[in-house]
């Protein structure tokens, strides 16, 4: 296990036609099995921090790198197996794929990394195990994507994220659409897969009512320096 999962170094990034920069965090540090809750108002970036981290945007300066592996050596195809196989995401978005089965969708990273497979074991198995417990029964499963909630889907992505035993779980805004109830059984399965293989968590949320479940805390204000000059 690496000592360090996450570090950022002299990190910039500007989208394309900005006169400045929405993100200049000089040093970020995640470590090995660290559970660490990100908040900030919406629009603040994070967002596209977390984009940079799984490498589905590259900084306009400064270094991204996860798993001892630097982001920026790697081409966009390299990066993309990289990611299937080292990190688990719960997108704000969800991005399912709307016709396949909500277990295929869940299974979906066994299919493009044969080492989150070989993880899994039996993948069938895993897939009933983590909807279980996130209330996802055998008729849900066998529902299109399209066909479920909007809670259904957050849930569905939820599972799709920890199944393999990823070392880096990336979570968005991940019980935005979930009551209380399947909120804390959501955050119990997240806490305890994370905790099982000595996984990274990166939890993005603005319910600072979560915060005290993690090991850290940090406003990504007090990170960014380009949010000092937009203030």
């Amino acid at each position: 296990m690496t000592s360090s999962a996450v570090t950022l170094s002299a990190l910039r990034f500007a989208w394309p036609g900005a006169a400045q920069p929405c993100l200049e965090v000089p040093d970020f540090r995640l470590a090995a099995g660290e559970r660490l809750f990100l908040h900030g108002p919406s629009g603040s970036g994070k967002t596209t921090l977390l984009s940079l981290i799984a490498g589905v945007l590259s900084p306009s300066a400064g270094r991204v790198q996860v798993l001892d592996t630097d982001l920026g050596t790697l081409s966009g195809r390299r990066r993309d197996r990289f990611r299937a196989e080292h990190i688990g995401i719960v997108f704000q978005q969800f991005n399912l794929i709307p016709y396949l089965s909500a277990a295929d969708n869940i299974a979906l990273p066994c299919r493009f990394s044969p080492a989150r497979a070989q993880r899994a074991g039996d993948v069938a198995a895993a897939v009933r195990r983590l909807a279980g417990h996130l209330d996802l029964s055998s008729e849900l499963l066998a529902r299109p994507a399209a066909e479920l909630s909007v809670g259904q889907q957050q849930r569905v992505a939820a599972a799709r994220a920890l199944i393999g035993a990823p070392a880096l779980v990336i979570a968005d805004e991940p019980t935005s659409s979930l009551d209380a109830a399947r909120q804390d059984a959501f955050l119990a399965l997240l806490l305890a897969e994370c905790t099982s293989v000595g996984a990274s968590l990166l939890f993005v949320s603005h319910d600072l009512r979560l915060a005290g479940r993690f090991d850290r805390c940090a406003e990504l204000a007090e990170l960014n320096r380009a949010a000092e000059v937009t203030a």
